[in-house]
């Protein structure tokens, strides 16, 4: 299990006075102000909500300490981390996105797709990406039909394959 979870990542300045964007990763976007400090993945720099408030697709976030346009801007893209035991507990059938980085992909016939490396959210919804021993990294959509099983205890994620890839060959669109 990861040490540290990735909540937000800081986007544009916003105004002259210091606001960011800021992307959570939070079921409830407003979560980031009850964790506490926030901090880069190093631990390196730290950083205290002063004031939130929800925008279109987006929060709008001052920091303690950041004050003009010029320090927001510096900030762009910076991930924003909290300790895992800061967060709430998942239930059974509950599991944060970091702890499926690592785990096996398999498909609903028990073959072997590679490792999945990462999740991403580019605002169209979550995509799982699984890195084969050889060949280009898969994204798929993360979605129930595509990843019917997560089994965290048994390392592995299940993917139902869409129909346009062949199952021989998991990189052949």
């Amino acid at each position: 299990m990861p040490e540290k979870i990735c909540v937000a990542r800081i986007g544009a300045a916003h105004g002259v006075r210091g606001a960011v964007k800021l992307w959570t990763f939070t079921e409830d976007p407003f979560a980031v102000e009850d964790y506490g400090r926030l901090e880069t993945k190093d631990g390196t720099r730290n950083f205290e909500v002063a004031s939130a408030r929800e925008a279109k697709d987006h929060m709008v976030v001052t920091f303690k300490g950041v004050t003009t346009r010029d320090e927001a801007e510096r900030l762009n893209g910076v991930e924003l981390y909290v300790p895992r035991e800061r967060l709430p507990a998942t239930e059974d059938d509950e599991y944060y996105h970091a702890d499926l980085i690592g785990l096996d992909a398999v498909t609903s016939a028990d073959e072997p797709l590679g490792r999945v490396i990462a999740i991403h959210n580019f605002g169209a919804g979550d995509i799982i990406e699984i890195a084969p021993e050889t060949g280009t990294t898969i994204l798929l959509p993360f979605s129930n039909a595509v990843v019917p099983t997560v089994d965290i205890a048994g390392g592995r994620v299940v993917i139902e394959l869409p129909e346009e890839i062949d199952g021989d060959d998991p990189n052949a669109a």
